[in-house]
């Protein structure tokens, strides 16, 4: 819808209405390819001044910007894009589409530009059988598109739909230019997402306010993290690991938040932005020496940080500063995030100390922005309920009014905290899929929670002020099913039917449905996607884990939600619909994923062989087992070879394109190789938490990890004495930050083929495999 205020007559009001409407609708499929055209400069000037006189003497506040969408819909589908119009819609109370055949055209309508792709991916999906996903798309359309009987008219139950984690900025997004922000852009638009997290480029509007209170780039030195850690500098919890930052780096990727932001905004999102919540440098005490600070740890092998005390003086006006800075670089759309205690407890549990530091939090923001409304991550209330219990919670969000204030209730299909809070004592507040921490490669989720959640707390009276639904993983890039499923939530209100559902799934994935997917899809949703009571994100291999004689490490659970054997028939229905599907790129991946988690849960029982080998001293047996042990891993690695999802190469190579020197290029890539392994220096006790199932990383990291256990195992077993487990625990961890330090280039491209690579694993490992689970 366009909105034009004007001080003209009515009449002619309503033609400039209408005119505005035709040209932009119906002539701009045709003026827009010969307007990108190059040297095509008088073109460019008649068609500029057409739309002066259009919006001459108008102010226009556009809700739909027809051009943003008609170019998304030429970046999706670039061959058959003027196959479709794009028209205003008038919008209710909240977003709205329209899909209609008329004149030989496909129209969608929409009241801004998420509608209409929202619109284009319904249609696609429902009419066209095509998928876009980060793992397999399909875009296979008719060669006559399909006419739409009748005008499709839906409207979201939801005013909010919320998209990220701070947490994804850096296990996925870590390396990401322009192209790969934009592709993702129109990913969260065909899918509905109105309210993006949009935190990059935050570290320059830091760099600017400090600067301007006189601070110098030696002092801000320790401050400022590595690239591949924003996410937890950004939430206070490190200072300075993986640094020092170059100014090229905020340099540029302040300008990438600029397009980012623009590309957003044009498409009618309202990205969220930072706010300030106490971090301040090391060096802060240096020019303030009468500030109140308190130093706080995060506990996992990091040096102190420095939060200022709220009731500080500083704090109301760094607070105004950073919002007024951040504001003219990047624009606002009053949305701000702030985490007061981010897996860092409070000094007291004092209702009033909370509600204090709470309001003056809130004020920091509405000094610099009346309009400032705080969007709380719940984490907290999840993460650690011993200290959040009801009275805490309600004195933290009872200090901000009701319509300043949105609560993300970040896991809710693992624990709805809203049910424990009722409904977080009034605050409008949004139901999230949390699903993937750390970037874990494993097959997970819960399907049921995710189909039926939202609508059902939707229609609960107890739900108060529910305004949204959202996806807050920590990674992205892996189980597309659940991300489907999760934003087909977004245009009704009942449950979804996962039947149906799943069979719709496997026609736009695989360009048709046959009986070996659906027994496939079947065992899929009853194992790995039924998860139940687990915790986190489903097992981990023991593959992944560092080097032990036990079944389970800190961060490498590897306990699964289902009987192992009970997924098998799975794989056996995968690779009987080879001979249909193979064409699908969507089903190439997902044969190599399920094969890879056949081979990854039959790990554990291969360790248990080899473990009990070396307790019986029986070293003929360990030498096979432990053999056979690490040849698994090897034909994991050649698998996922054949899929760029799966390989090291990429990353590495991302991060070092950021850099413009050499040395830029090799501390980037040391941050890639860290977050990834050890998670911070040797001692580091998150060693793991972010394993990546890659190829390269098999091979060269986690193989070799396991060839020196063994190596110090057989050694024990000739001498006939106990292995030091301790020591080599300290030594591994040695080697670890020796490959951070590293360099190696890894393929940037797949390489063999998916369908013979599973089939040889297959004949090679189902036998026995199913063997070892009897």
């Amino acid at each position: 819808m366009l909105i034009i205020e004007c001080g003209l007559q009515p009449a002619f009001y309503y033609f400039l209405m209408i005119f505005n409407s035709v040209i932009l609708t119906y002539y701009y499929p045709i003026l827009y390819p010969l307007f990108m055209k190059k040297n095509n400069y008088y073109l460019k000037f008649s068609i500029s001044v057409l739309l002066a006189i259009v919006v001459g003497n108008t102010k226009v506040l556009a809700q739909l910007n027809i051009p943003a969408s008609y170019a998304l819909i030429k970046r999706v589908i670039p061959q058959r894009y003027s196959s479709f119009m794009v028209e205003p819609l008038t919008a209710g109370d909240k977003d709205d589409f329209e899909i209609e055949s008329k004149h030989n055209k496909i129209i969608l309508r929409g009241n801004n530009g998420v509608a209409v792709a929202s619109a284009l991916y319904n249609y696609l999906t429902q009419y066209c059988h095509c998928q876009v996903t980060w793992n397999g798309t399909n875009l296979n359309l008719p060669k006559v598109l399909p006419v739409v009987p009748h005008k499709i008219h839906k409207t979201t139950p939801y005013n909010y739909r919320y998209y990220l984690n701070y947490c994804t900025f850096n296990y996925s997004m870590s390396w990401w230019g322009w192209d790969r922000w934009q592709k993702e852009i129109d990913w969260m638009a065909l899918h509905g997402i109105n309210m993006p997290l949009a935190l990059t480029g935050q570290e320059y509007t830091w760099y600017e306010v400090y600067k301007s209170m006189g601070f110098s780039d030696a002092d801000l030195k320790d401050f400022f993290c590595g690239p591949a850690y924003f996410s937890w500098f950004w939430m206070g919890n490190l200072d300075g690991w993986g640094g020092p930052l170059p100014l090229s780096w905020m340099q540029s990727h302040r300008d990438l938040q600029q397009k980012i932001l623009r590309s957003e905004r044009d498409l009618g999102m309202t990205p969220i932005l930072q706010s300030f919540t106490g971090h301040v440098p090391p060096s802060f005490q240096k020019y303030f020496p009468a500030s109140k600070l308190k130093k706080i740890n995060w506990n996992n092998g990091f040096a102190d940080t420095y939060i200022l005390d709220t009731k500080d003086s500083l704090f109301a006006e760094i607070g105004r500063r950073f919002i007024e800075t951040q504001t003219r670089l990047y624009g606002t759309d009053h949305l701000y995030s702030a985490d007061t205690f981010n897996e860092n407890e409070p000094p007291t549990n004092d209702t009033s100390y909370l509600s204090a530091l709470s309001a003056r939090v809130y004020q920091a923001m509405s000094n610099a922005d009346p309009k400032a409304t705080w969007v709380m991550q719940g984490w907290l209330f999840y993460n650690d309920r011993k200290f959040w219990k009801a009275p805490q919670i309600k004195a933290l969000l009872d200090a901000v009014p009701n319509e300043h204030m949105i609560i993300l209730d970040l896991a809710a299909e693992i624990e709805p905290v809203w049910k424990r809070t009722d409904a977080f004592y009034g605050k409008p507040w949004i139901w999230n899929m949390l699903h993937n921490f750390g970037g874990n490669i494993v097959l997970f989720g819960r399907m049921s929670e995710v189909a039926n959640g939202p609508a059902t707390a939707l229609k609960d009276p107890k739900s108060k002020q529910m305004e949204g639904i959202g996806l807050t993983m920590e990674a992205i890039e892996q189980n597309p099913v659940l991300y489907e499923l999760m934003t087909s939530n977004t245009w009704q209100d009942e449950p979804i039917n996962l039947d149906e559902w799943l069979k719709q799934y496997q026609v736009n994935r695989y360009g048709h449905i046959n009986k070996y997917t659906q027994q496939a899809w079947k065992v899929l949703r009853n194992t790995v996607y039924n998860g139940g009571n687990i915790i986190r994100d489903g097992s981990e291999s023991i593959i992944t884990g560092r080097p032990t004689l036990d079944s389970n490490t800190v961060w490498t659970h590897t306990t699964l939600n289902y009987k192992p054997q009970y997924f098998l028939p799975a794989w056996d229905a995968m690779m009987k619909a080879i001979p249909s599907c193979s064409s699908s790129d969507g089903f190439r991946y997902d044969l190599v994923d399920v094969t890879r988690q056949a081979l990854a849960n039959y790990a554990l029982p291969l360790q248990i062989k080899w473990v009990n080998a070396y307790r019986q001293k029986n070293r003929a047996d360990f030498e096979k087992y432990s053999r056979e042990y690490l040849q698994l891993i090897s034909d994991m690695d050649a698998l996922l070879a054949t899929r760029k999802d799966f390989l090291l190469g990429p990353w590495l190579a991302d991060a070092r394109k950021q850099g413009n020197t050499i040395t830029e290029k090799d501390l980037y890539e040391r941050n890639a190789r860290d977050l990834i392994t050890l998670w911070g220096n040797a001692n580091s006790p998150l060693h793991e938490y972010s394993c990546r199932q890659w190829s390269g990383l098999l091979n060269d990291f986690y193989k070799v990890r396991w060839e020196k256990f063994f190596a110090l195992l057989d050694n024990a077993l000739r001498q006939g004495k106990e292995a030091d487990i301790t020591g080599f625990d300290k030594s591994i961890s040695q080697w670890e930050w020796q490959w951070v330090n590293s360099h190696k280039n890894y393929p940037l491209q797949a390489s063999g083929n998916s369908i013979s690579q599973a089939n040889a694993i297959y004949n090679k490992y189902r036998k026995v495999i199913g063997a070892v689970y009897k």
